[in-house]
Order: C-alpha cells, then sequence, then structure tokens
C-alpha cells in the first residue's frame, strides 16, 4: 500500500484512542494535532500524502484524543495519553511536533516522560494562557453550546487564517462549513476547555531535548509572542513565518522546517 498506511485503535487503561501511521523509516516520529473538528479516523492516506517527506526517514504516527472525553479534560491528559499510546506500542525516543492543542500536550510529554522525546518540535503553542487564546476559546464556546455549529466551522477558521488567505476559500466556503461540523459537539466542547488548562511556563526547565519552536507573526489564536517566549524560555531556536496565521502548520515553510531540525533530507 503507498506509504504503508495503517489506522487502527488502541484499547489502554479504559481508554479507546484512534491513531493512524504511515512511512518506512527506522526512526519514530509521533504528530500530535491540534484542536480540531474532526476526527483522525478516516484520515490516514491524507495525512500520509500531505506529510510524506517524513515517510522516507520515519515510520510516523497520529495519534487521535481518546474517545468518551471526561468532563475537567486537560491538555496534560492528552501528554499522558500519547505517552501510554507510545509505550503500547513499544515506541521510544520519538521526534514528536506538536501542533497548537498539541504543542501544549508534547510539552507536557516531554516533562513527564522524556525517555520518550528524541527531538521535539512545538509548532504555533502556548505555555501558559493569554487574552489573545482567552478570546478565541471563548467564542468558540459560546458557538458550540447553543449548537450554531456553522457558525463554529466559520469561527475557528477566521481565528486560523488572516482575512487575505480567508479570502481564498470564499467560493468553497458553504461546503466547508458543512464537512467541518463536528458530529459531537459535546466532546468539542470539553476538548476546547482543555486548552485553557496548558501551565507549563515555569517548567519548561525540565525539556531536556533538543526543541524547535515555530510561530507565525500572524497567529490569532495563541498570539506570536506565546512561542517567543517559549523559546526565551528554553534558549532554543526560533523560527517565526509571517502571513499564514495559526494555520502555519498547513504550509511548505513550516513543515520544511521541522524537516530540517528532524534531519530529513530535502
Amino acid at each position: 500500500m503507498l506509504y504503508n498506511v495503517k489506522e487502527d485503535t488502541l484499547e489502554i487503561g479504559g481508554m479507546s484512542i484512534d491513531y493512524a501511521s504511515f512511512g518506512s523509516g527506522e526512526d519514530i516520529m509521533v504528530m500530535i494535532p491540534g484542536l480540531s473538528l474532526k476526527r483522525v479516523k478516516g484520515t490516514g492516506f491524507t495525512l500520509a500524502v500531505m506529510y510524506r517527506q517524513f515517510a522516507k526517514k520515519f515510520r510516523v504516527y497520529i495519534f487521535d484524543r481518546r474517545k468518551n472525553i471526561p468532563e475537567g479534560y486537560t491538555a496534560e491528559d492528552i501528554g499522558d495519553e500519547v505517552a501510554a499510546a507510545m509505550n503500547a506500542l513499544g515506541l521510544k525516543k520519538a521526534y514528536v511536533l506538536g501542533v497548537s492543542q498539541g504543542g501544549m500536550a508534547a510539552q507536557y510529554l516531554a516533562i513527564k516522560h522524556p525517555e520518550l522525546v528524541e527531538r521535539l518540535v512545538l509548532g504555533v503553542t502556548l505555555s501558559r494562557n493569554n487574552r489573545v487564546v482567552s478570546t478565541a476559546v471563548d467564542e468558540w464556546l459560546g458557538l458550540a453550546e447553543k449548537g450554531d455549529l456553522d457558525g463554529l466551522v466559520l469561527s475557528t477558521m477566521k481565528y486560523n487564517y488572516p482575512p487575505e488567505r480567508l479570502e481564498k476559500f470564499r467560493l468553497i466556503m458553504p461546503a466547508l462549513v458543512k464537512a467541518g461540523r463536528p458530529k459531537d459537539a459535546e466532546s468539542f466542547i470539553r476538548m476546547t476547555k482543555a486548552c485553557m488548562t496548558c501551565d507549563t511556563y515555569d517548567r519548561l526547565n525540565e525539556i531536556k531535548c533538543p526543541v524547535l519552536v515555530i510561530g507565525d507573526r500572524q497567529d490569532r489564536i495563541v498570539s506570536p509572542e506565546a512561542s517567543e517566549e517559549i523559546a526565551e524560555k528554553l534558549g532554543c531556536e526560533l523560527y517565526m513565518t509571517d502571513g499564514y496565521g495559526h494555520g502555519a502548520y498547513e504550509q511548505a515553510e513550516f513543515n520544511g522546517q521541522v524537516a530540517r531540525f528532524f534531519g530529513v533530507e530535502q
């Protein structure tokens, strides 16, 4: 099968965790995606095509959030879930990419389970709350709680992309809204609330592996300053894109920097 794509579900300690994997390399790469209106299940081939530049060096694993999201769900819980999934699959010393909420979880993973992380990229994420993320999260929660799922999809896109990039989607917006509606609004609400639970700033010095932080100067979800302060606190490399917004992780420039840091031949 092209890219050796596999999708499966892990049953661990009462949790069901879906994942997708692809690639034929000897090294392990783990991707922890951000908050999403959609789940990983059924997207394995799409993800493999999107991130195919990593398929030769790595066997890549993308772990979803657990099914049946509990009340009081946190970013730290997500990091522990990923650690449990990695241990269940026997994955050690992985090259870890965490994006947005996945970057919050990746910080906890590196702090609490350092044996699992060889190198770490933190993309468009934060280590502590700020006014910018509070504004976005409050709007999403309000829309989801009153059942305005179309408005929710539009709002997430508004915050993810600068206006000039969002305009490019204008003609296909109705289709994007229809495809983007979450099937389980209550789970989305609980996952969204988890965005406000990351508090690692004072523990960042516990991360001992090499780290690359990537932010964007037009990030309207976590703010560009959130990326800058993580890098400053860690004393690590910082790369700032400009003009992509929070959705920078979809761009070739962003993934080119991840590939460089992870030693992928360009």
